[in-house]
């Protein structure tokens, strides 16, 4: 190959990332968009005759083409936690009251204000300076790789500038500009095609469009936000949003280092006011401890980070006339009554239904059939009836009845004392409860079954061959070609996704049992303490209260699951079935240091954050405990530990020991 083609090659591929970075990040144009195609097109000639010079960065992987079967899902290097939203300036100051009573009076917080933007969140990893890969957010640890999507947005760089790192992770969010939503949803109209319902939507739509082409055409815009990097420690937030600047990264001008409260409250309000004249949608904003340090001390919860909150603004509210209730049984069977609205557009969407949730709240609300009633979206999303216009109430109005049987299946209800649901307890007959249950069983965050969707469930429990989960691994490739619109590929995908589904691991297992109050953190807290289910099966109250965040009501529920001769039956069935209901021996531990002895942590560690330490734990063979007793092993005691625990550990005569104690025993 000429020596002089491959240079010409990089040297217009450095010119184009150049010239991209200057117009899309820094708004300063340098060269003419005709010169700009020119050097494009160009660079595309060249590349189809030298096809050994591939490169997945390169400028003209921004117009897409590539087409994707499927996206594939992978782990998250670091996970991606959710934040705590709170609506008032008082939840706002509880919270840095809270986070003071961690660090200490005496040391000055200053802030990082950040808009919330209102999109699809995104992890990107570089690799010496080049995109390696795009990530969905997904369930927070992990998510879809989507890529080849990413490489045509043109606020992403492909390639960074100056002193980057060799690994670099940064997240973003992903939205679609007001106006190139509605210019979309007018080419749209005039092609006879329905119109979309709101950016935030649409922009995460877009992003798992198997066309990458198709994806280009959008105009999707990128800011970013947060930087995860081995080499580099930054000392703030601020610092480091400085720094992904230098590199090429798109990172919002209206960020803020706001050095005490009152400056973060003007903040909130200037941007009350401004926020509908942005060219994009926000929903709020993101408040941040500056100091990385201070980020570092406070740690994380199971689902958030301690040292950030979000700041939501008050949603939109309408008023629309409730025009009757039905009823919905869910796979636990808590009836869930529903608002049958005359239709009205609310945030972007038009809104019919909103849930009322159950009795309690139809009571407390007062609300009748007939009520002019105010709607919003929470959280931008679900519809809710917040309240009701009594002024336009006529007399002609009805009061709400509950029901008292099934809607499903007739059964009578059941209500708890102390509880505000009702529940169908006919769980072996019910036909709604049933198709619920494999459908949780089945979904992405349980076994991920592919092929299975809500209308081949359904087929598959009217046709008489699935009445139980259990029930799906005995299915025969010649009882599903006999049923309707069940084709030789739909069999084939169905019968193999069963069979991938063997191989997930206990705790998306226990998940998908649907055992109430046992989500999917519960469930990796279970199984990072109890091994198998036969274990799991003969494990007390007592026992069960004793692992890492596990309290009494989701205990109580375990033990009363076990109880039941039907699901010990079926969790037999699905043993012998081939199902993971023990953890692989890849999930072993790495050392057997602390060999099953029970630990309790408690209070604020300076070298560590709290999910460090539990992570060290539990690669060295050792048991988290939330709660003292005479079983305990020992005590980690941080900063501002609980008193509580304090005075239980010397009734039992439990050993407390430091941090930097605890790290010697598993370096020994």
């Amino acid at each position: 190959m000429d020596k002089n083609f491959k240079a010409e090659i990089l040297k217009l591929r450095e010119e184009i990332h150049h010239a991209n970075y200057l117009y899309y990040i820094k708004d300063i144009p340098v060269i003419s968009d005709f010169d700009f195609d020119q050097k494009l097109r160009k660079l595309e000639n060249l590349e189809k005759n030298y096809p050994e010079l591939e490169d997945l960065n390169s400028p003209t992987k921004r117009v897409g083409g590539g087409v994707s079967k499927s996206f594939e899902t992978k782990k998250h290097n670091y996970p991606m936690y959710s934040l705590d939203n709170t609506y008032s300036k008082k939840e706002v100051s509880d919270w840095v009251a809270r986070v003071r009573k961690v660090v200490g009076d005496d040391v000055n917080l200053s802030f990082s204000c950040e808009l919330k933007y209102d999109g699809a969140s995104i992890s990107l990893t570089y690799e010496n300076g080049n995109l390696v890969q795009a990530l969905t957010r997904g369930d927070g640890i992990q998510g879809d790789d989507i890529s080849n999507n990413v490489r045509t947005i043109k606020t992403i760089p492909l390639v960074l500038n100056g002193d980057y790192p060799n690994f670099l992770e940064i997240r973003g969010e992903i939205l679609m500009p007001k106006k190139v939503f509605e210019d979309l949803n007018k080419r749209r109209e005039n092609e006879g095609l329905p119109s979309f319902m709101n950016p935030r939507n649409t922009a995460s739509g877009s992003l798992k469009i198997k066309d990458s082409s198709i994806v280009a055409k959008r105009k999707l815009i990128c800011y970013l936000y947060s930087v995860i990097s081995k080499n580099d420690k930054f000392s703030s937030q601020s610092e480091a949003l400085s720094k992904a600047r230098s590199w090429g990264f798109n990172v919002p001008k209206e960020v803020i280092h706001a050095y005490d409260l009152d400056s973060v409250f003007i903040f909130l309000d200037r941007w009350d006011n401004l926020r509908h004249n942005l060219p994009y949608e926000i929903d709020g904003i993101v408040i941040k401890i500056n100091n990385i340090e201070l980020q570092n001390k406070l740690g994380y919860t199971s689902k958030s980070p301690r040292w950030a909150i979000a700041f939501k603004y008050k949603t939109e509210q309408t008023t629309t006339q409730l025009n009757g209730v039905t009823y919905q049984v869910g796979r636990t069977g808590s009836i869930t009554p529903v608002a049958e609205l005359e239709p009205i557009l609310i945030s972007g969407t038009i809104v019919k239904r909103a849930s009322l949730h159950n009795a309690n709240q139809i009571e407390k609300l007062d609300v009748r059939i007939g009520d002019f009633v105010v709607i919003e979206k929470g959280g931008e999303i679900i519809p809710k009836i917040v309240g009701v216009d009594e002024k336009r109430r006529s007399k002609e109005s009805l009061k709400i009845s509950f029901i008292e049987n099934c809607p499903d299946c007739q059964t009578a209800l059941f209500r708890k004392d102390g509880e505000a649901n009702h529940y169908c307890l006919n769980l072996y007959g019910c036909k709604q409860q049933i198709i619920g249950s494999i459908q949780h069983f089945v979904s992405r965050n349980a076994m991920d079954i592919e092929g299975l969707g809500g209308e081949t469930i359904s087929l598959l429990y009217e046709s008489g061959l699935v009445k139980s989960i259990a029930d799906l691994y005995d299915l025969k490739e010649r009882d599903l070609l006999k049923l309707d619109r069940m084709a030789d590929k739909s069999v084939s995908n169905i019968l193999e996704g069963l069979e991938k589904s063997k191989n997930q691991p206990f705790n998306k297992v226990l998940f998908g049992l649907g055992i109430r109050y046992v989500g999917e953190t519960v469930a990796k807290k279970i199984t990072n303490s109890i091994n198998s289910i036969d274990k799991l099966k003969k494990c007390s109250f007592e026992e069960l209260i004793l692992i890492d965040e596990i309290g009494d009501r989701i205990a109580e529920s375990l033990i009363d699951y076990f109880k039941s001769e039907n699901k010990l039956i079926l969790i037999d069935r699905m043993v012998s079935s081939g199902l993971q209901f023990q953890k692989e021996s890849n999930d072993k531990p790495l050392s057997k240091k602390l060999n099953g002895q029970k630990i309790v942590i408690s209070g604020i560690f300076t070298s560590h954050t709290r999910d460090q330490i539990k992570q060290i734990i539990l690669e060295n063979d050792g048991e988290i405990i939330s709660s003292i007793s005479k079983k305990t092993s020992y005590l980690i005691a941080g900063e501002n530990m609980g008193p509580s625990k304090l005075k239980q550990a010397k009734l039992f005569n439990i050993p407390i020991i430091s941090e930097t104690q605890f790290i010697q025993i598993i370096n020994d």
